[in-house]
C-alpha cells in the first residue's frame, strides 16, 4: 500500500474527513470530528492508528 491508496481508502470509509491540523506534512484521518489516523507526508511511509485496545 503507498501513500495514494492509504487515503483512497480512509476517504471511502463513511464520514471520513482529511486535514492538516499540525503541520502541511502531517495528514490526519478524522471521524466526527475525532483522529483516527495520522501518517507523515515528507518521507518514509508510516502510520498511527488510534482504536480500542480490545
Amino acid at each position: 500500500m503507498n501513500i495514494e491508496e492509504l487515503r483512497n481508502y480512509c476517504l471511502s470509509l463513511p464520514g471520513v474527513t482529511e486535514d492538516f491540523p499540525f503541520d502541511e506534512v502531517t495528514l490526519v484521518f478524522k471521524v466526527g470530528g475525532k483522529m483516527f489516523l495520522l501518517t507523515g507526508l515528507d518521507g518514509d511511509f508510516s502510520i498511527n492508528v488510534k482504536c480500542d485496545p480490545e
